[in-house]
């Protein structure tokens, strides 16, 4: 029985991954930077047109992202945009992770489907969006 339940979850994990390349099944299968800061730079809150709502927090020492992390109420291609957004950003400069666009995100996984599109969109919006709040609270 649990073989078979185990049958069932590995085609229905490969059904949905079906169409994706392989960075988008690593980066789905072990999304990385989930989680809170306790004590961030930054925090912001953003919903996208669909719903899907991402939070991210930003450590920054300087002038550099040094931590970096994020949750999400979002769809499998949220969470794994999120992650990538995150691990391209830590380490960079702000103005560095200020040039990561949806576009990257999207030649990075090789392509997404029209309709997951707009997740990449809404983790860039987030990670902008925690940087420019960080930039307006300290005037850097």
């Amino acid at each position: 029985m649990a073989q078979d339940l185990d049958k069932i979850t590995q085609d229905l994990q490969e059904a949905i991954l079906r169409g994706y390349s392989q960075k988008f099944k690593d980066e789905f299968l072990a999304p990385k930077n989930i989680g809170k800061l306790e004590k961030p730079d930054s925090h912001v809150r953003i919903t996208g047109p669909c719903g899907d709502t991402i939070e991210m927090w930003l450590a920054i020492e300087d002038g550099e992202i040094s931590d970096i992390r994020f949750t999400t109420d979002g769809c499998g291609a949220t969470i794994t945009c999120a992650s990538y957004v995150t691990t391209a950003a830590k380490g960079r400069t702000i103005e560095d992770a200020l040039a990561i666009t949806p576009e990257d995100v999207i030649n990075y996984f090789q392509g997404l489907p029209d309709e997951h599109k707009h997740c990449a969109k809404l983790a860039v919006m987030t990670l902008t969006a925690a940087i420019e709040k960080y930039r307006s609270e300290t005037g850097e």
